[in-house]
């Protein structure tokens, strides 16, 4: 039965959202007042996203698990070879339950989860306080501090919205191997705290500015806590496993290499018809992909050039899969 779909994957922008039940009793968080937002605004996306977004092609299985994880308030574990459209999946939902920017939060090696949670500048409000020949001994111990405090994409999207937010954690698997388990205990509580502020809490509520630049979050004696879970895109290559009590905490949905119909798909809704070079296209992208891996993005390359550069002098289907079908890995 179709109709508990909150999103669709039809890529038409509503406002389902208004329908998603109230969460499981255990993962019911706070009723803090609301912060405010606007949920047709894109600051933090490049103008390609929303491009993008209205042209992914999500199939049944990947519609399920996201209302899967949109009802259980839980985080999207998506993995899946480079370039099948993990990352796509958060401007997908976003764009079409109308929830606002993605708050994206890029992974390396260094990251921490305080580098998600929030940034104090410290040295900035030591200076301001120098040059204005202003003591801070002599001022309110929690004086413009909001200032110098900018939250993070996760700290953003824990902020205490009316609706979901959406946070596109990317590459997760590229972390250090503590900051999965880091995640599990603010993923569970839906909560935070900012040290600095919580040090000046007799100083009342500090407006903070989120990572979008949107309307400031009113932090109140140092604790940040959610009123809607976010809808939180967890990606991964495969590059490492995950602990146990992580995965159990997520939604997990692994994403398959496209077939195809789903390449044939997938270029109709970001190119158009292309007809005859997409289908000479697809069987060589097949052919090479069967002895080493390829992202479906090298095949939208090729096909754009094609579009463009097909015909021309020295240029043909077989010099453009020279240029552009170059294997990710070694070559089986």
């Amino acid at each position: 039965m179709d109709d508990w779909l909150v999103y669709t994957g039809d890529g038409e922008p509503h406002d389902g959202i208004a329908r998603l039940p109230d969460p499981p009793p255990w993962r019911t968080f706070y009723d803090d007042p609301a912060t405010p937002f606007d949920r047709e605004k894109v600051s933090g996306m490049s103008a390609r996203w929303p491009q993008r977004a209205s042209a992914y092609q999500p199939d049944p299985h990947t519609v399920e698990m996201v209302n899967a994880a949109l009802y259980l308030r839980r985080p999207l574990l998506v993995t899946g070879d480079p370039g099948v459209g993990k990352s796509s999946i958060a401007y997908a939902v976003a764009r079409e339950l109308r929830l606002g920017s993605v708050l994206r939060w890029p992974i390396t090696s260094r990251s921490t989860l305080k580098d998600g949670l929030y940034r104090y500048d410290a040295i900035g409000r030591l200076e301001e306080a120098n040059l204005t020949r202003t003591a801070l001994d002599d001022t309110p111990a929690g004086a413009g501090i909001g200032r110098y405090l900018r939250l993070g994409p996760l700290g953003t999207a824990l902020a205490p919205y009316e609706v979901p937010r959406v946070l596109l954690v990317d590459e997760i698997d590229k972390s250090d191997i503590d900051l999965p388990n880091d995640l599990l205990d603010v993923f569970e509580e839906g909560a935070y705290e900012i040290p600095e502020l919580a040090r000046v809490a007799d100083s009342g509520p500090v407006p903070v500015t989120p990572a979008d630049d949107g309307h400031r979050v009113t932090v109140t004696a140092g604790q940040v806590r959610c009123r809607a879970f976010p809808f939180a895109v967890l990606t991964s290559n495969g590059e490492r496993d995950f602990p146990p009590a992580f995965l159990r905490r997520c939604v997990r949905l692994h994403l398959p290499t496209p077939d195809r119909a789903r390449l044939s798909a997938i270029v109709r809704a970001h190119l158009g018809s292309d007809g005859a070079h997409a289908d000479r296209l697809i069987s060589m992208f097949l052919d090479r992909r069967s002895v080493g891996e390829l992202a479906t993005d090298q095949l939208l390359h090729a096909v754009y050039l094609a579009r463009h550069a097909n015909g021309a002098a020295g240029m043909n289907y077989d010099r453009l899969a020279e240029l552009v079908f170059q294997h990710l890995n070694h070559v089986r």
